[in-house]
């Protein structure tokens, strides 16, 4: 067996790893993880224990799909919130990305903690860069750079505990875990499959939530034609289908089949065979119908049927199964989906519609349980379609998002700057000042081509001319995130919290009202 050297592990004396990928290495994962519950209930606790926290923002999916997202690698820079644990004063953080991030972006968000000097918090952060601006995932890089890899573990301080906080959980990332010898707050990579599209609609099942109508563990095209033909002549009126890849990221797995003209068909099956191909509209830009059937038959999918109404919303549930087993909602979430098809995230509302965030927090906790049971660690959120009807609403889950998402940096953000907690039985948020409560609208593709060529110092700047933050004394304001994809691609990430859902409804009007004008 091929092994490589480790520096150091609980007591400092060296041991060898065993081979990248192998048995051997997922099960010295799972004796790592064993430790982490001890470090759960008496460091996590503590603010003032010493700790080290290895963040690793890797979106580790298919490389081809990620390369369709604009300024894929600028995504890593969504878990820079976490950079608010400096706020505690024995955390050292240490947090590796593709490529450097300009210093005006760090002092950006250090300015924020409460408490701590810039200075203070500096020499207990740690900022690691790859140099490579690919596409490839960003743990991808890291591991191909074994001196990077022996650099994050001369860093994390000999007395300190340490653990991983990553996007998602991968073999890479375990493969990572066991080469630092620490573990992670995640789902171990064996479970990874319970996220897919198909294991979710199953798991829905096992927990007696409504699922849309659909089928799941399809891999070929005749698969997908078969399940679209049953889809139709089990609802003749249905007008449109989704077709997913099990393993897709904000929307960019999807397609969309259009049924229309298929009432002029004698047999329904020849025609969805000759139509598929002009019918199938893929969510993600330049991905052609041989690429995406090549993704699906990889991976398997499933098909199911677009739901429509009147009054369609898009809520999330965030969940967490701690070390100790505890199934917690952190949030929910009202989600903005745009794009052609209506598929692609771009921003959400927190908390989700007070009309339903009490229920949708009970069918995610029935989720957590199940989860739970598979042996899930950490954070995850299950995704809704939301149909009012005369009766009320009726949610349908349709996906699990096994890992952070793109609610996840938001509320994070929210719940560091206020140092409050969302309250289930109600749907609301309340600050640590307990009385008040907060709102936010958040975004991650708040973009123009306008706004391209503006520098991080250059939007530092507009924000601070223009009473563009936070207020600590508030509680109120605007946080900024995806800043370095500014530049270049003329996008932006942003957070606006208020005191009413249309006081962060103003703050972001305030945010494009100043940049329209700057620009």
């Amino acid at each position: 067996m091929k092994e490589v050297k480790s520096a150091s592990t609980e007591t400092g004396s060296n041991i060898n790893l065993p081979e990248q990928g192998s048995v051997a290495e997922a099960i010295m994962f799972k004796k790592i993880q064993q430790r982490f519950p001890q470090q759960f209930e008496h460091v996590f606790p503590d603010k003032l224990a010493p700790r080290a926290v290895v963040i690793i923002p890797s979106l580790t999916m298919d490389p081809e799909i990620l390369s369709k997202i604009t300024g894929v690698n600028h995504y890593e820079e969504r878990l820079l919130c976490m950079l608010m644990l400096l706020r505690m004063p024995r955390t050292h953080v240490i947090y590796v990305t593709s490529e450097t991030i300009d210093p005006v972006i760090i002092d950006y968000y250090l300015h924020m903690l409460p408490g701590i000097t810039g200075y203070h918090a500096l020499r207990r952060l740690t900022l690691l860069s790859c140099h490579d601006s690919s596409s490839k995932p960003l743990i991808q890089k890291i591991l191909e750079r074994p001196r990077l890899v022996q650099r994050i573990r001369d860093f994390i301080p000999p007395d300190h505990e340490a653990h991983m906080s990553c996007f998602n959980v991968t073999e890479q990332e375990r493969s990572l875990a066991v080469q630092l010898q620490i573990p992670i707050y995640g789902c171990d990579p064996d479970l990874y499959e319970l996220g897919s599209k198909s294991n979710g609609r199953k798991i829905f099942r096992e927990c007696d939530l409504p699922v849309a109508p659909g089928y799941e563990d399809l891999y070929t095209e005749s698969d997908i034609i078969s399940a679209l033909v049953k889809l139709k002549e089990s609802n003749p009126v249905l007008r449109k289908a989704v077709v997913k890849m099990n393993d897709g990221f904000s929307g960019d797995g999807n397609a969309i089949f259009n049924y229309k003209g298929s009432e002029q068909a004698g047999d329904l099956a020849p025609w969805i065979k000759e139509n598929l191909r002009d019918k199938l509209k893929m969510v993600a830009p330049d991905l052609s119908y041989t690429m995406f059937l090549q993704k699906y038959q990889s991976m398997g999918g499933i098909v199911e049927e677009f739901l429509e109404g009147d009054h369609i919303e898009s809520p999330s549930v965030q969940c967490r199964v701690t070390p100790m087993g505890k199934c917690e909602i952190i949030s929910t979430h009202d989600q903005e989906l745009g794009g052609e098809s209506g598929q692609v995230y771009i921003g959400a509302h927190f908390p989700a519609n007070p009309g339903y965030a009490v229920e949708l927090a009970k069918m995610g906790k029935k989720v957590a349980e199940a989860l739970k049971k598979k042996g899930v660690l950490g954070r995850f959120a299950v995704d809704f379609i939301s149909v009012k009807e005369k009766q009320g609403w009726k949610h349908f889950p349709i996906e699990i998002n096994l890992r952070k998402g793109g609610t996840t940096h938001p509320f994070l953000m929210l719940q560091f700057l206020t140092d409050g907690a969302y309250d289930e039985e109600q749907g609301l948020y309340y600050t640590s000042k307990g009385h008040l409560i907060r709102y936010y609208f958040c975004s991650d593709n708040l973009k123009s081509e306008k706004y391209i060529g503006l520098t991080p110092h250059d939007l530092i700047d507009i924000a601070m001319v223009n009473d563009l933050h936070f207020d600590g004394t508030s509680q109120e304001g605007v946080m900024f995130h995806l800043i370095g994809a500014l530049s270049e691609y003329g996008k932006l990430g942003v957070v606006c919290i208020g005191s009413t859902p249309q006081r962060a409804r103003e703050f972001y009007a305030k945010i494009v009202t100043v940049l329209e004008k700057e620009c």
